[in-house]
C-alpha cells in the first residue's frame, strides 16, 4: 500500500493485478484487513461521481478475476482469502503481510523505546517500506484518499521522530539531510520547517537555516496570505539568539564551523573533496545538495544488453556526452533510459535530475523555465533567490552543474528546442534524451550521440511475457506465445497490454488469445487496457506530426504489408511522388516508420492496423489504388526478370495508371524485389479476393511467375489455387488457361502427377476459347513436358511442334525459343539426336540477343549433347565449354554443374536414354506458363 498498490509473492515476483480500479478495490480491502466492507462503500471508492447502473456487476467482476489471480498463485497456502460476507467482502490475511501495518506497528514501537540507536534503526527500516505515494495507482477517491492522506501524515511523523533522533545522537547533519527533502515536497508544513531550520543551525548552517525561514514565510503571505505561525517565528527567534551568542563568543563556534565545512563539501557517496568551482557555486547558490529525481526502476525489464553497452561505450568515450534514445509509441524508451540511470547511479556521485517533459502526451508539453525551475530547486536554489527570466534561469543552471558529476534525465522530448535549454554545463555531466522523434537538430548543433531503440526480438518478447504472466503459462505454450510475440511486433507496450489481459481473464489460454489477435480488425482493441494502449500511444506520436505527415499517414490504411516506397506511398494518397517523400522523411523522424534505405521505409503492422483504423472511408478508393500501382511493378519486374518475353497480360479495364514506379537495374534486382514483397503480394491478393476485385486478384497472382519459376517447390499451390479460382470469378478465360498452365507444372514439381495433369490438359482449351495463341503455346508446351516427365513417347511431340507453329506464325520469339528446347530435349529421350541438334541450334539463334543467360546455358547444353550423340565431340566440346563460361559469369550455378556432367560424360560411351523420369526431371524439364529453368531453383517461363 506504501506506494503503487502491488501484491508480489513469496520469491519477490509481483502479481497481476489488473486495471486501476481492480487495484481500487483491493487497496480498500488492505485498508480493512479482515473486516467486512460494503458494497456501497466499495462503490464509492471505485467511482468518485455518479456510479453506472452497472456498477456492482463491475464489482463483481474486479472481485472474481482478484480471486482468481490468488487462486493462481496459491494464496490460501499463506492465509489469504477473498471472502463474500452478506453484501459485503472481506480480505482475510495475516496482517503482518501489509506494509502499512507493520509500518504502523514500528511507529508504536519507537513511541515505546528511550534509545535514539534503536530508534532510527527501526524507523530507517520502516521509511524504507514506502516506495513512492500511499495508494498509488489507485483511483481519486475520496474514501481512498482519506486513509492515502493519514498515512502520509504519519511518514512525515516518522521523518521527524528520525530527524529528533539523529539530534539526540548529535548527528545534526543527518537529521537536517533527512528534513530537507521532506521540507522542498512541503514547503508549507511550518513545524516540519521549524525543526529543519534547528537542525541546520545545530549542524553549524545558520544561514542556510534563516533562508529556510525567509523562503517559507514569503511562501505563506505569498499562496494562503497568513503570517508564520508561532512554531516557525519560534525557530526564527532562537537562530538569531544563537546568532548573537557565537558574535559574542566566536571561540566556542570555531570547531564547529571546521567541522560544518569539511562534512558541507565532502562527496556524500566516496568522501572526496568537491573541487573549489563546486564549493564556489554552492556557496553562491545555497547549500550542496545531491539531487536524487529517478523514478523507481522499472519492473520487468528485460534484456535490451546491446543497448546499455552501447551507452556504457558512448558515455564514457568523451566528456559531457548527450545521447538520445529514440523510438516508436512504446518501444521501451523512458524502461530503458531509467534502468541504465539506476544501474550506473554511483557513477553520478553529485546526483540525478530527472524530468518527463511530455512531449508526446495528453498534457501539454513542459515549459522549460518550470523544468529549469525544478531542478535549481533540487540543486539548493531558495525560492527567494530563484532567477526571474528564462536566460538567468539557464544561467544559473549551468553554472550550478559545472563542475559536477551529474546525470540529467530529460524524458519524452518534442523537439531538440525543448531540451537545448536544459542541457548542463559541466564536461563531466551526462545527459540521456529520450523522445519520439529523431532529434537530428541535437545531433547537428550539439554532437548528439544517437542511440535508436528498436522492437525486441522473439526471443526477448517471450521472455517478456513470461516476466509478466510467469514462466510457467509462457512454458505451457511455447508455440502459442511465440505467436503471440509476433502479432504484438514486439513492441514491449503491446506485449505488456497483451499480458496484462491474459493476467485478468486466467480462462483464456495463450492460444485463445493469439487466435483473437490475429484478426486484424480487432488487434488495436484488444492491445487496449483502459486508458493504455496502442492506439492511444501512436494517437499522441500523430498528434505532433506536420501537416505532410499527417495527410499521407491517414492514406497507409490500406497497405497490406511491412516493407514502403516512396512511388506506393504516392499511388496510396494519390499525390506526386515527391509530395510523398516529404511526408515520409517526417513520419521517419517520427519514429512511425523505420528508413531501410533510399526511399524504403518499413510500416510496422501494428502501425499500419493504426492508420487503417482512422479513414475507413477512404479505404476503397486506396485500396484500388494500390492494386493497380502493384499490377504496374510487377510488369515492370516481370521485364526486367525476363527480358524479351512477353507480358502474360495487360493493365484491368478502367486501371488508373501510377504516377510513378519502382525501377528495377537488372533480373537479379528484380528477382530480389520479387522474393522481399513476397509476403506483402500475398496480402494485397488476399485484400483484392476479399474487396471482390478479382480482376486485379489474378494479375497480381499470374505476375508473380519469375519469382515462382525460380523457387518453384516454395509453397506456392494455395496462391496459385487463388488465381486460378479470381479468373474463374472474373470470366476470363485465357487468365484461367495461364493460371491452370502454371499451377499444373508447379503440381508436377511438386510431385503431384494427377493433380498436374488434370490442372494442365484443360488450358489448351481454355486459351483456344479465349482466342489467346500465346497462351495456347504455353499451355501445349507445359503439358508436354509434364508428360515427357511421366514417360509419355508419344504426345509430346505433337504437342511441342504445335505449340512451335502457332508461336512462329505469331512472332512470338521468346515462345518459340522454348518450344525449340523443349523439342530438343524431347527428341533426344526418343534417340532423334540429329533432330534435337537442329532445334537446340535454332533455339540458340533466336535466344542468343533476346533472352537471359540461363535459357542460353540449358539450350547449349542440349546441343552439346545431341551433337556428342551423333559423333561431333569437337563442336560438342565447344558448344559445353560456352555453356560452363556463359553459367559461371551468370553465378547460374546449376547450369554449370550439368554442362560439366556432360563434358565429363564425353569421355565414356554415350549411355542409352530413355524416356524416364530420371531424364524428364532434369534442370531443362523445368516449365511453367511456357518456359524453363532460369536459375539454381527455378526457372524463366513466359506465361
Amino acid at each position: 500500500m506504501l506506494g503503487p498498490v502491488s501484491v508480489t509473492t513469496a520469491n519477490g515476483g509481483p502479481l497481476p493485478l489488473g486495471p486501476a480500479k481492480r487495484r481500487s478495490l483491493l487497496a480498500m480491502l488492505l485498508a480493512h484487513p479482515n473486516t467486512p466492507v460494503g458494497v456501497e462503500r466499495l462503490t464509492e471508492a471505485l467511482w468518485d461521481e455518479e456510479p453506472p447502473r452497472h456498477a456492482r456487476t463491475v464489482l463483481q467482476g474486479h472481485v472474481s478475476r482478484l480471486r482468481a489471480v490468488f487462486a493462481q498463485h496459491d494464496a490460501a497456502a499463506h492465509g489469504v482469502e477473498l471472502l463474500t460476507q452478506g453484501a459485503a467482502y472481506r480480505l482475510r490475511l495475516p496482517e503482518t503481510l501489509v506494509d502499512a501495518h507493520r509500518f504502523e506497528e514500528s511507529l508504536r514501537l519507537v513511541r515505546r523505546s528511550a534509545d535514539p540507536g534503536e530508534t532510527v534503526a527501526v524507523l530507517r527500516e520502516a521509511l524504507g517500506l514506502w516506495q513512492g505515494p500511499a495508494f498509488d495507482g489507485t483511483v481519486h477517491s475520496a474514501p481512498l484518499e482519506a486513509r492515502a492522506h493519514a498515512l502520509e501524515e504519519l511518514r512525515l511523523t516518522a521523518v521527524e521522530a528520525l530527524a529528533s533522533a539523529y539530534g539526540q545522537l548529535g548527528d545534526h547533519g543527518a537529521a537536517a539531510s533527512v528534513l530537507r527533502a521532506e521540507a522542498a515536497a512541503h514547503p508549507l508544513r511550518e513545524p516540519l520547517v521549524a525543526q529543519l531550520m534547528l537542525a541546520l543551525a545545530r549542524a553549524g548552517r545558520q544561514a542556510d537555516a534563516l533562508d529556510w525561514f525567509h523562503r517559507t514565510r514569503k511562501l505563506l503571505a505569498d499562496e494562503i496570505g497568513v503570517d508564520p505561525a508561532p512554531v516557525l517565528t519560534g525557530a526564527y527567534n532562537t537562530l538569531l539568539r544563537t546568532d548573537a551568542h557565537a558574535r559574542a563568543h566566536p571561540e566556542a563556534h570555531a570547531d564547529a564551523d571546521a567541522h560544518t565545512h569539511a562534512h558541507a563539501h565532502a562527496d556524500a557517496d566516496h568522501g572526496t573533496a568537491r573541487p573549489p568551482a563546486a564549493r564556489s557555486h554552492e556557496a553562491a547558490a545555497g547549500p550542496a545538495v545531491t539531487p536524487q529525481l529517478l523514478p523507481r526502476r522499472p519492473r520487468g525489464f528485460i534484456a535490451r544488453q546491446d543497448e546499455l553497452d552501447t551507452l556504457d561505450r558512448i558515455t564514457t568515450a568523451a566528456p559531457g556526452p548527450i545521447v538520445t534514445l529514440t523510438g516508436s509509441a512504446g518501444v521501451g524508451k523512458t524502461a530503458l533510459a531509467v534502468h541504465w540511470s539506476h544501474r550506473r547511479r554511483a557513477d553520478f556521485p553529485d546526483g540525478t535530475l530527472f524530468a518527463d517533459l511530455c512531449g508526446f502526451s495528453p498534457t501539454p508539453a513542459r515549459d522549460t523555465r518550470a523544468v529549469l525551475r525544478e531542478f535549481l530547486l533540487a540543486l539548493g536554489v531558495p525560492v527567494e533567490r530563484m532567477p526571474g527570466s528564462p536566460a538567468a534561469l539557464g544561467a544559473r543552471y549551468r553554472e550550478l552543474t559545472a563542475g559536477r558529476r551529474l546525470l540529467v534525465v530529460l524524458d519524452n522530448a518534442v523537439d531538440s528546442e525543448q531540451i537545448r535549454p536544459l542541457l548542463p554545463g559541466g564536461d563531466e555531466c551526462v545527459t540521456l534524451v529520450t523522445s519520439r522523434d529523431r532529434l537530428d537538430g541535437l545531433v547537428a548543433t550539439d554532437a548528439a550521440r544517437p542511440v535508436t531503440v528498436g522492437t525486441l526480438p522473439a526471443a526477448d518478447s517471450t521472455a517478456l511475457l513470461a516476466a509478466v504472466l510467469g514462466p510457467e503459462a509462457v512454458a505451457a505454450e511455447p508455440e502459442a506465445a511465440a505467436r503471440l510475440a509476433g502479432l504484438c511486433d514486439g513492441l514491449p507496450l503491446a506485449l505488456r497490454v497483451a499480458a496484462a489481459r491474459l493476467a485478468t481473464r486466467p480462462h483464456r489460454g495463450l492460444a485463445s488469445f493469439a487466435g483473437e489477435l490475429a484478426d486484424e480488425q480487432h488487434r488495436l482493441d484488444l492491445l487496449k487496457a483502459e486508458d493504455t494502449g496502442v492506439a492511444a500511444a501512436l494517437g499522441l506520436s500523430l498528434r505532433h506530426l506536420p501537416e505532410p505527415a499527417r495527410w499521407l499517414f491517414h492514406h497507409l490504411g490500406p497497405h497490406t504489408g511491412a516493407t514502403l516506397d516512396t512511388c506506393t506511398a504516392a499511388a496510396l494518397a494519390d499525390c506526386p511522388p515527391p509530395r510523398a517523400a516529404l511526408a515520409l522523411d517526417q513520419l521517419a523522424a517520427a519514429q512511425l516508420v523505420v528508413e531501410t534505405g533510399p526511399q524504403s521505409y518499413v510500416l510496422h503492422d501494428l502501425v499500419r492496423l493504426f492508420a487503417r483504423s482512422l479513414a475507413p472511408d477512404h479505404e476503397p478508393a486506396g485500396l484500388l489504388r494500390l492494386l493497380d500501382h502493384w499490377v504496374q511493378t510487377l510488369l515492370g519486374a516481370c521485364a526486367a526478370a525476363e527480358p524479351g518475353g512477353e507480358p502474360c497480360c495487360a493493365l484491368p479495364p478502367g486501371a488508373g495508371r501510377t504516377a510513378e514506379i519502382r525501377r528495377f537495374a537488372d533480373r537479379t534486382a528484380a528477382l530480389a524485389w520479387y522474393s522481399a514483397e513476397r509476403g506483402t503480394l500475398r496480402a494485397t491478393v488476399e485484400a483484392a479476393v476479399a474487396a471482390g476485385l478479382h480482376d486485379r486478384a489474378w494479375r497480381l497472382v499470374l505476375l508473380q511467375w519469375p519469382l515462382i519459376v525460380w523457387q518453384v517447390r516454395d509453397g506456392w499451390v494455395p496462391l496459385l489455387e487463388q488465381g486460378l479460382a479470381s479468373a474463374e470469378l472474373d470470366g476470363d478465360p485465357a487468365a484461367q488457361s495461364r493460371a491452370s498452365a502454371l499451377l499444373g507444372w508447379v503440381l508436377s514439381e511438386e510431385g503431384r502427377p494427377e493433380e498436374a495433369l488434370t490442372r494442365l490438359e484443360r488450358a489448351p482449351d481454355l486459351a483456344v476459347r479465349a482466342g489467346d495463341f500465346a497462351g495456347e503455346a504455353v499451355a501445349r508446351i507445359n503439358l508436354a513436358v509434364a508428360l515427357m516427365r511421366y514417360g509419355d513417347r508419344e504426345r509430346p511431340g505433337g504437342l511441342l511442334a504445335d505449340a512451335l507453329a502457332l508461336a512462329e506464325r505469331e512472332g512470338l520469339t521468346e515462345t518459340a525459343t522454348l518450344a525449340h528446347q523443349h523439342l530438343a530435349q524431347h527428341l533426344l529421350s526418343v534417340g532423334a539426336a540429329a533432330e534435337a541438334a537442329e532445334h537446340a541450334a535454332r533455339g540458340l539463334a533466336l535466344a542468343a540477343p533476346l533472352l537471359a543467360a540461363p535459357r542460353r546455358v540449358v539450350l547449349r547444353t542440349l546441343h552439346g549433347e545431341a551433337l556428342a550423340a551423333v559423333g561431333r565431340t569437337g563442336e560438342a566440346v565447344r558448344q559445353l565449354h560456352e555453356a560452363i563460361r556463359e553459367a559461371r559469369a551468370d553465378a547460374y550455378e546449376e547450369g554449370e554443374v550439368a554442362a560439366r556432367v556432360a563434358l565429363d560424360g564425353l569421355a565414356e560411351p554415350e549411355p542409352q536414354r530413355g524416356p524416364g523420369p530420371e531424364w524428364s526431371t532434369g534442370a531443362r524439364g523445368r516449365s511453367s506458363l511456357g518456359g524453363s529453368r532460369s536459375g539454381p531453383r527455378g526457372g524463366s517461363p513466359r506465361s
